[in-house]
């Protein structure tokens, strides 16, 4: 994992077609940001995979401007304004995220809408292995990371302002249907016969809605996630452009693909021997998280998890469709673009009793 941590550890120069006007960007710091006091330099991290994002850098601190891309966009994606709103509420109930101090809808600023949040410093495991620490350290980790997620669905979105953040119930008929005709309409992109085969399996076997509705990361991986420089605890969890009100159990779901997924796709334990290396099993993560929220048992798994890997093959069929219209905004789009096939045989494989 050593090349994903270089590809995606911190920045460099702005890459080509990404620059904009750092005067104008700083004329709306002043006037915005509280304490703001160039002067003002500008990087590129290399991660951000979707929204393009940047290391604002000051005599006195350092910021993070998140950005859309620019060009052509499918309509609804690189929402910045719901990342700002979801971090600006969940910061203010007391989840650890990064504090942001202001958001732009006035694209003459620097081209596009953006926003400005404070830079947490810490230490992110590209590797969801982790290396380098002791076995002890490496369980409270993931207890760090089933904390942290098992705290998310616990909030009550009304109470913390998030309460019209998305459509309640029906939230895998909603999710089918949306990635799947984001898959269908990207032509670019192409069609995959296993992709064809999960959408059918997820329409026929969809689980009656129970009506469960929280705050989703929609995103939840390790890699996601600033821990303390010392101890094992989540200091921010990045990357919400995914986030909506949805249902919990996809969400853990979600978080743990990492079980199954192979390391070269995204961070994953796929091959690993997880209990040489103090890792919880998957069923005692499971049951971690089911105490920690109060539930029996998590019902329709299988399907949760197929339901994912679909979404996570769509999400990098549309990478694929970006990288071919010249539009995708990190340096490793391609390789995520040719992982699509591999994450849609993956889907498959849930789908078989």
């Amino acid at each position: 994992m050593t090349d994903v941590a270089e590809a995606n550890s911190g920045t460099t120069a702005v890459r080509e077609g990404y620059a904009f006007d750092e005067a104008a960007l700083t004329a709306w710091l002043e006037a915005n940001v509280e304490g703001f006091a160039g002067p003002l330099s500008v990087e590129q991290f290399k991660g951000g995979q979707s929204n393009p994002t940047y290391k604002l850098v000051t005599p006195t601190r350092s910021y993070v401007l998140r950005r859309k891309p620019p060009g052509q966009l499918l309509k609804g994606a690189h929402a910045v304004e719901r990342e700002a709103k979801v971090l600006s509420a969940l910061h203010g109930a007391g989840f650890p995220v990064a504090r942001v101090y202001g958001l732009c809808e006035d694209d003459s600023v620097i081209g596009t809408w953006f926003y400005v949040m404070e830079m947490v410093e810490g230490r992110i495991f590209w590797d969801a292995t982790v290396p380098g620490v002791s076995n002890a350290e490496r369980a409270a980790i993931f207890d760090a990371m089933n904390a942290t997620i098992a705290q998310l669905h616990a909030f009550d979105p009304a109470a913390i302002g998030l309460g019209d953040y998305g459509k309640p119930g029906n939230y895998f008929a909603r999710q089918v249907g949306r990635w799947s005709r984001q898959y269908f309409e990207d032509e670019a992109a192409g069609r995959n016969e296993d992709m064809d085969a999960v959408i059918a399996w997820l329409e026929a076997e969809m689980p009656q809605d129970d009506g469960a509705s929280s705050v989703i990361h929609g995103d939840f991986r390790i890699d996601n996630m600033i821990f303390h420089p010392t101890e094992p605890r989540v200091l921010a969890v990045l990357d919400w452009e995914l986030s909506t009100l949805g249902h919990p159990l996809a969400d853990f779901a979600y978080h743990a693909m990492m079980y199954h997924m192979p390391p070269h796709i995204v961070a994953g334990l796929g091959g690993a021997d997880i209990a040489a290396l103090g890792i919880p099993s998957e069923e005692d993560y499971a049951a971690a998280y089911c105490r920690r929220t109060g539930r029996e048992g998590l019902a329709d798994y299988r399907y949760y998890m197929a339901f994912n890997f679909f979404r996570l093959a769509a999400i990098f069929h549309g990478i694929k469709g970006r990288v071919i219209r010249g539009t995708a905004s990190n340096a490793q789009a391609k390789e995520r673009a040719e992982a699509f096939p591999e994450l849609a045989r993956l889907a498959l494989t849930f789908t078989a009793a």
